[in-house]
C-alpha cells in the first residue's frame, strides 16, 4: 500500500465526552462512538460565532458524524445531532455533578481510542437518557453506570460468592483489593463489613432490579456509593476528579411538600 493512500471518510454515531480549545478557532472533541470506539478529532472553527456545528459538539450530546482520517487526529467534516441530553442534564444539579462523572469514567474506561466498545457505548447513552428524563435518582443511576462499565472493562464486583474461592454467598465481608464479598476463609485483613443491605442494592444496581434499588434507605445508598467507587479507584488506580463533586444528597421533606404544592 502507498505511503500516500488518500485520507480514509467515515461515519460513525457517539457521544461527546469532552472538548478542548485548539488555537484561536477550532477544538479537539473527544468522542465515544459505537462501531469505532473513542476518537480525538478537531472541529475546524467551531469557536466562531457563526460556526454551524459547534453547539452540536458539546459535551452529553448524541450525534451522528462524518470524519476524516487525519495523520495525529481525525477531522470532523460534519455534526448532525441525534439528541442533545445537556440542557436537561445541566438544569439539574445532581444529574449533572453524575452526568459528568459518567463521562469522565467513560473516557478513562477506553484508554485505547478506536477500540470498539459497543456495550460501554450503549451504557452512556441509557445513563444520559435516565438522567436528562429523571427516570431514576441520579445517584442511583450513576452507581448502577458504574457497576455495569466495571463489568464491561472485566471487573465486575463478586457480590453474591466469594470473590477469591467462588464460594456460594451470601458473605459478610467486602475487600476492593479482592473484588468483592470474601468467605472467612479468604478474608484479607482490613476487609470491610457492609450491611447486607447494602450489598442487596449493589446487586440491584448491577442487574437492573430497580424497584429494590428505589427503596434502599439513604444510609444504604451512602454505603454503596462509596463500595462502588472505591472499587473503580482500585481499578483505575486513582480516583475520578468528578466523583467527589457528585451530589448525593436526599430531597428534604420540606422540598417534597414545596414541590407538591407547586404541582397543585
Amino acid at each position: 500500500m502507498s505511503a500516500h493512500t488518500p485520507k480514509a471518510l467515515y461515519r460513525d454515531e457517539g457521544i461527546v465526552l469532552r472538548n478542548q480549545k485548539l488555537g484561536e478557532a477550532d477544538r479537539i472533541i473527544t468522542v465515544l462512538t459505537r462501531r469505532t470506539g473513542k476518537v480525538r478529532a478537531v472541529a475546524k472553527g467551531v469557536r466562531r460565532t457563526k460556526s454551524k456545528f459547534g453547539a452540536r459538539l458539546e459535551p452529553f450530546t448524541h450525534v451522528d458524524l462524518q470524519l476524516y482520517t487525519g495523520r495525529n487526529l481525525d477531522i470532523v467534516s460534519q455534526a448532525e445531532s441525534i439528541r442533545s441530553y445537556g440542557q436537561e442534564i445541566v438544569a439539574d444539579y445532581p444529574s449533572y455533578t453524575a452526568g459528568t462523572a459518567v463521562l469522565e469514567t467513560a473516557d478513562r474506561l477506553t484508554a485505547e481510542e478506536k477500540e470498539p466498545s459497543l456495550r460501554l457505548f450503549l451504557l452512556v447513552v441509557g445513563a444520559l437518557r435516565a438522567l436528562g428524563e429523571k427516570t431514576h435518582p441520579a445517584p442511583l443511576v450513576l452507581d448502577a453506570f458504574l457497576l455495569r462499565a466495571m463489568s464491561v472493562a472485566g471487573w465486575e464486583p463478586a457480590l453474591s460468592e466469594c470473590a477469591r474461592c467462588g464460594e456460594a454467598g451470601p458473605h459478610r465481608h467486602f475487600s476492593v483489593p479482592a473484588g468483592g464479598t470474601v468467605c472467612p476463609a479468604c478474608r484479607p485483613t482490613g476487609s470491610a463489613m457492609p450491611s447486607p443491605v447494602t450489598i442487596e442494592l449493589l446487586d440491584a444496581l448491577l442487574t437492573g432490579d430497580w424497584a429494590v434499588a428505589e427503596a434502599s434507605q439513604g444510609t444504604n445508598r451512602r454505603e454503596g456509593s462509596g463500595l462502588v467507587a472505591a472499587l473503580l479507584q482500585w481499578h483505575l488506580e486513582r480516583g475520578l476528579r468528578s466523583l467527589p463533586l457528585v451530589d448525593r444528597s436526599e430531597p428534604s421533606a420540606l422540598r417534597r411538600e414545596v414541590s407538591l404544592l407547586s404541582e397543585a
